[in-house]
């Protein structure tokens, strides 16, 4: 899983560049079809036709100013916020994965067979539970939304495992 956390935001840093890149190639080859696009883009932000080309004309004056501009504006992204770090990324991604595999293992320290599965899947559900109230604090969703959501998703994630594991021949029983 860390692993991938970093794939992942190794990719999306590296597809944000190649699109900053991409603008900065289009901003050297065609900067007055740059700055027509930064016009339309002040237009569609309510500035009339002459405001918006006064604003636009100012801005193309620098050309890290409109690379700034244009990349906010037109791509949608802040080039000082590329996705994070991909390592701190993988390393909280390997942290929480961990800690979050305590839970269901827990009950075959102490139990086993059928007594230990239903200890496993009460675990796992008061801790999904939990994961899912503390992040409603951050997502603006009611906590028992937040809740029961990462508890169906936790459970259908679990039910395919074992179904897989079932499907292979390995299973705990």
């Amino acid at each position: 899983m860390a692993l991938g956390e970093w794939l992942s935001v190794t990719n999306a840093r590296e597809l944000a560049k190649a699109q900053i890149q991409k603008e900065a190639d289009e901003l050297e080859q065609s900067p007055e079809a740059e700055e027509h696009e930064l016009r339309l883009i002040y237009r569609a932000k309510g500035l009339d036709s002459e405001e918006a080309s006064r604003v636009a004309s100012q801005i193309m004056r620098d050309k890290d100013k409109a690379l700034d501009a244009l990349t906010r504006e037109e791509l949608g992204l802040d080039p000082a916020e590329l996705g994070g770090n991909p390592w701190s990324a993988a390393g909280v991604s390997f942290c929480l994965f961990a800690i979050g595999a305590v839970f269901p293992a827990m009950p075959f320290l102490w139990s086993s067979g059928q007594f230990a599965i239903l200890q496993c899947i009460g675990l796992s559900v008061l801790a999904l539970a939990a994961i899912g109230v503390f992040t409603s604090l951050f997502n603006g969703r009611s906590a028992a939304f937040s809740a029961v959501r990462q508890i169906v998703i936790g459970l259908a994630a679990a039910a395919f495992t074992f179904g897989v594991g079932r499907l292979l021949g390995v299973s705990v029983s």
